[in-house]
């Protein structure tokens, strides 16, 4: 897929010199032609990524179309960046804001997060203007935030002093770009087949995929709707269970409830030498520590946030809870159960997860007892 290049706007006053005061120094508008060049002749793999608008492609001749055409550029770019030197620039009449300010303010309307500031004033110069135009453009980029004063010896400095702006909001891009990818993860493919199902099909669906990946592992065997499995050389049972929408959705949370109040149910498939059962739930988006402690019922239990979602472990009755996050898909839901085994293994709570589930079917089996 073609994608066009990132548009970046070089916004200044054109007449002015800089160093500013310096008669003999070069004039900006010939500086932004120069970084045009330059910036627009970088390749990234042999390739430009980057086209660069300057006002001296339009007519400077202070008309409506040129005032109209700079505008546009300032509210469609990628990025903006602004040559500082005090002036609002020209003005359509003596009441209105300098062509430099509507710049500005038109793109940081649109974006802020594209606009950067070069100040040319030097870092400890105060500006040295009136109320009017070029106080207020000048007031509106220092309530922005966003002017960098700095001591540029030449137009060189200067240059490259720009150039690492544009590197660093072509990185700003990029990540932002990636995270907005990551975002739309959930609304393609199989994602969005689960998406539109109802909560009971999805929640079969979860279920599914948690039982086969289980299933998967070596030595594994499936109990009607649980697996076991060897974890840190013993046996224990796997019941799982699925959340097929936001935990805060109380008619999908309602779905799975508080399924360790029904363990005892299981103690016909806890024979000798298998423990539990722990409970793994796919959940379709994310959880909290906050909402497995609710989960749970009560606070005083370890709970541990992973890559893979919350696991959660009461040392009294022995509970286990394993809540896996963002199950949008049948990979994603593999992936959070198999990021889940690998922290347990890593860190050595596999063991710790064998014995409480040991222990839990002691618990069960007595409640068993006494019920029969």
């Amino acid at each position: 897929m073609a994608h066009r290049k990132l548009r970046l706007m070089i916004s200044s006053r054109c007449k002015t010199k800089f160093p500013i005061g310096d008669k003999s120094g070069v004039e900006l508008s010939e500086i932004r032609k120069q970084l045009k060049k330059e910036i627009e002749t970088e390749e990234f793999f042999g390739k430009p990524l980057v086209n660069v608008w300057i006002n001296e492609e339009e007519t400077d001749d202070g008309s409506n179309t040129s005032w109209e055409a700079c505008i546009k550029q300032a509210s469609d770019c990628d990025i903006f960046i602004a040559l500082l030197d005090g002036e609002a620039g020209w003005q359509k009449d003596k009441s209105a804001i300098g062509i430099c300010h509507a710049e500005f303010e038109t793109a940081h309307a649109n974006s802020p997060g594209k606009v950067r500031v070069v100040s040319l004033l030097g870092g400890s110069e105060k500006v040295k203007t009136k109320p009017g135009p070029d106080f207020d453009f000048v007031e509106a980029v220092r309530k922005a935030d966003l002017l960098e004063a700095r001591n540029f010896a030449n137009a060189e400095e200067l240059k490259s002093r720009t150039k690492d702006l544009v590197r660093e909001l072509v990185l700003q891009l990029s990540h932002e770009g990636a995270r907005e990818v990551k975002k739309s993860g959930s609304n393609t493919g199989q994602a969005l087949d689960w998406s539109r199902m109802n909560f009971a099909d999805r929640q079969k669906q979860m279920v599914e995929k948690l039982v086969s990946s289980l299933q998967a592992k070596e030595k594994a065997k499936v109990e009607g709707t649980t697996v076991i499995v060897p974890v840190s050389s013993k046996y224990v049972l796997f019941c799982p269970s699925a959340i097929p929408a936001a935990f805060t959705v109380s008619a999908a949370r309602e779905m799975v409830g508080q399924p360790f109040l029904r363990d005892h149910e299981l103690s016909g498939s806890l024979k000798s030498g298998v423990g539990g059962p722990v409970h793994v739930i796919a959940c379709q988006k994310n959880v909290t520590e906050a909402q497995a402690m609710s989960l749970l019922g009560f606070p005083d239990a370890t709970i541990v946030s992973g890559s893979f979602g919350i696991y959660v472990a009461d040392n009294i009755q022995k509970i286990q809870l394993c809540l896996i996050s963002n199950c949008r898909d049948a990979a994603s839901t593999r992936h959070g159960l198999q990021k889940l085994f690998d922290w347990l293994q890593r860190t050595g709570e596999d063991e710790l997860l064998a014995e409480r589930a040991a222990s839990r079917t002691k618990i069960l089996k007595a409640i068993a007892g006494e019920l029969k």
